[in-house]
């Protein structure tokens, strides 16, 4: 069974840092993705990773804040956040393609399998 669990979640205050957790079990993926979605706001791409390479890529709005990485012995990716601010908040999902190969998947519609979500809140 294909799972993907994120955690590493909570509360902080605007200027913090939290590092997110997503240990995948089940399959081996191509690469990995976290998503996020904010209240009344649909999905928005924000970082995915290559399995094989590590080449990154970042949405706009967390580019130089964020970093992405994975432990492919653990099968776990990574999302480090720094300078959080309030507009970061939202529930932060891992997502992964069926397909394989690399390239940069923006879209969230490109993600086959997906994690339940970790509610990160960043107070001003």
């Amino acid at each position: 069974q294909v799972q993907l669990g994120e955690s590493g979640g909570g509360l902080v205050q605007a200027g913090d840092s939290l590092r997110l957790s997503c240990a995948a079990s089940g399959r081996t993926f191509s690469s990995y993705g976290w998503v996020r979605q904010a209240p009344g706001k649909e999905r928005e791409f924000v970082a995915d990773i290559s399995r094989s390479s590590g080449l990154t890529s970042y949405a706009d709005s967390v580019k130089g804040r964020f970093t992405i990485s994975r432990d492919n012995a653990k099968s776990t990716v990574y999302l480090r956040m720094n300078s959080l601010k309030p507009e970061d908040t939202a529930v932060y999902y891992c997502a992964a393609p069926g397909g394989l190969g690399y390239f940069p998947r923006q879209q969230p519609h490109e993600y086959d399998y997906w994690g339940r979500g970790t509610q990160v809140t960043v107070s001003s």
